[in-house]
């Protein structure tokens, strides 16, 4: 595959990165994950916004022209469907936490081609990693997912997909790489950025269509007919949370499905 590293297309045997970037070395930096359909990044302008608002809240200036970009390594890898990952750290700095008064900043576009759909996944609630609310963390894609990745440790010891992470208030936040809806008494309900989850762009798509934010916990989760998590790759339904199996029967994560990823 090819990759866009500061400007230039390569194979991506061929990057390099320094040694000494902080993204690297302390995970200063955000990123996004974007779907590729029919030969486009799909809903482009939502990920850009989100990129230039995780800039602002680690005060990083980026002024790479990030749209270009993407559709260079798109036509440079032939991409028809799939996904890319753009990746942004603060750059290479001196020793130590203090970023650099003057940074350069890291910018790499991954692509990768589409992988096989996902089964209905089993869930636990991780126990072990909560999830800060209050940080400004919560609310953009920082390249440091150490929570999401103890987590997913947790939810594979017990032999599940996914882990849903609460936050320190014992409310439901998101899974480890996704937001998650559930229909609770007839409604479709999402936990809100209040709660510690994530702006998602697909998580957004399904608030025009319908749903709401609501605060929920693990008792809620419990009386869900559905339960689904989404990203910007797909929708996932979910068959089992902590051992307790979901009605087979999901129309409305199905019917969602259908309107969102055609």
């Amino acid at each position: 595959m090819i990759c866009w590293l500061n400007g230039r297309l390569l194979p991506v045997t061929e990057a390099a990165i320094p040694v000494g970037d902080r993204g690297f070395l302390l995970g200063d930096g955000i990123y996004e994950t974007i779907r590729v359909h029919a030969g486009e990044a799909q809903w482009l302008d939502r990920h850009l916004a989100r990129l230039a608002y995780g800039l602002r809240v680690i005060a990083l200036r980026l002024d790479a022209d990030i749209a270009a970009a993407v559709a260079e390594t798109i036509t440079a890898n032939a991409l028809t469907d799939g996904s890319l990952r753009i990746t942004v750290t603060r750059g290479s700095g001196p020793r130590g936490i203090a970023p650099p008064l003057q940074p350069e900043a890291t910018t790499l576009i991954t692509a990768f081609p589409a992988a096989p759909a996902l089964p209905a996944a089993n869930i636990v609630i991780a126990r072990r990693t909560r999830r800060n609310a209050f940080s400004p963390l919560a609310g953009i894609k920082s390249v440091n997912c150490l929570d999401a990745v103890i987590a997913r440790q947790e939810a594979a010891r017990a032999g599940a997909d996914d882990a849903l992470l609460l936050d320190t208030r014992e409310r439901v936040s998101e899974a480890t790489a996704a937001n998650i809806f559930a229909m609770i008494d007839g409604e479709l309900l999402t936990p809100p950025p209040s709660d510690g989850a994530l702006t998602g762009i697909t998580r957004a798509r399904v608030l025009e269509l319908e749903g709401r934010e609501a605060t929920l916990t693990a008792d809620d989760l419990t009386r869900a007919s559905e339960i689904f998590l989404t990203s910007s790759l797909g929708l996932r339904t979910v068959a089992a949370l902590d051992g307790r199996a979901l009605p087979a029967e999901r129309p409305v994560s199905e019917r969602l499905a259908r309107l969102l990823f055609r």
